[in-house]
């Protein structure tokens, strides 16, 4: 899981195409078994401006997603500039959470 608050120049239009790019790069990830990435709903106060959830075999898992050619491609057009900060979790999932 990751968080991310934009600099103050992010616009909507920026934030859409970053989530459209995000959508496509997963899809072409074979080892993302899901992902979800979207803008804060802001249901309580505070917190990030957009986060993103994948979910993911293993560590080996995470590396190739992290380091895969699309995802360095979202990072450079979109996320590299964007970004104000960014906060990263990897928690364990146990295959029950998926019944």
């Amino acid at each position: 899981m990751a968080s991310f608050r934009w600099t103050p120049e992010v616009t909507e239009a920026d934030v859409a195409a970053l989530t459209t790019a995000l959508q496509e790069m997963a899809a072409a990830i074979p080892e993302i078994r899901s992902y979800v990435a979207d803008t804060n709903l802001h249901l309580r106060p505070g917190g990030a401006d957009y986060g993103i959830a994948a979910i993911l075999d293993d560590a080996a898992g995470l590396d190739t997603y992290l380091d895969h050619p699309h995802h360095l491609a979202v990072y450079e057009k979109y996320l590299g500039w964007m970004l104000a900060e960014r906060s990263a979790v990897q928690l364990p999932i146990s295959e029950g959470a998926f019944a």
